[in-house]
């Protein structure tokens, strides 16, 4: 991936993180995309202090006209973009019941809207080089009932949904759209939420993803290596879920 450039929503924590550190490891160079400037910048230190390339892109996803700007804010700093990884999400764990109205708008607004909208930039500005790689961070979830974070789910099972359909409209462009789909990710909020344990019980494999056990298969997708691969989201899950 020497030469290329990488922009990953909610690139300065958790997964994200994982992807910014893994697309620099290949020779790339990582766009940060995230809201937090402060982490976004420790993520571009670390990866500098590694050999690496990457710089920060701050703002809001949620409305087409942010996310387009901020792609050309990193568009006109690079030159052209080659990848993108939306990463970005929440994460609302709430009984059915309690599940609001503002809950759902703040859900569908991030984990979709906001993976749309970057999307659409990226699709305009690759279609427009001759190709790239898109890949969106589904769940597990969104293959199987949820009662604990419905919302969740329902919205990844949408990101699965626009996977298949950006993959098949764009793919005759040479932009190969793809997601991955994982189970639970050891990240440092996951930790501090406390329901890992629970899930290691569970998991065949005997413990949770890493981010970078994630990372590496989304490095796959978005790498040249990936040559046949259209609309789809691969589960990576440890064997916690099996179609």
């Amino acid at each position: 991936m020497k030469g290329q450039t990488v922009i990953v929503t909610g690139g300065a924590s958790g997964l994200g993180k994982a992807v910014c550190q893994g697309v620099a490891a290949e020779g790339a160079t990582a766009v940060v995309l995230d809201l937090n400037a402060e982490t976004a910048g420790a993520v571009v230190d670390e990866i500098a202090a590694a050999g690496g390339s990457a710089f920060a892109v701050i703002g809001d996803i949620t409305t087409r006209d942010s996310a387009a700007a901020l792609f050309a804010e990193a568009a006109g700093k690079a030159g052209r973009i080659h990848g993108l990884v939306n990463c970005a999400g929440v994460y609302p764990r709430k009984p059915i019941l309690e599940i609001t109205d503002a809950d759902w708008d703040f859900s569908f607004s991030v984990n979709v809207k906001g993976l749309y909208h970057v999307s659409v930039a990226a699709i305009e500005h690759m279609k427009a080089a001759g190709g790239g790689r898109i890949v969106n961070v589904a769940s597990i979830d969104a293959f199987k009932a949820h009662p604990k974070n419905m919302h969740y789910a329902a919205m990844k099972a949408a990101v699965v949904s626009l996977t298949k359909s950006l993959g098949i409209a764009f793919c005759a462009d040479g932009i190969l759209i793809n997601g991955v789909g994982p189970a639970a990710i050891a990240t440092e909020k996951a930790k501090a939420a406390g329901f890992l344990p629970e899930l290691i019980a569970q998991a065949p494999i005997g413990r949770v993803a890493e981010p970078a056990d994630i990372a590496d298969v989304i490095l796959f997708l978005l790498s040249e290596k990936n040559r046949y691969m259209v609309g789809e989201t691969v589960a990576v899950s440890g064997g916690y879920f099996i179609p």
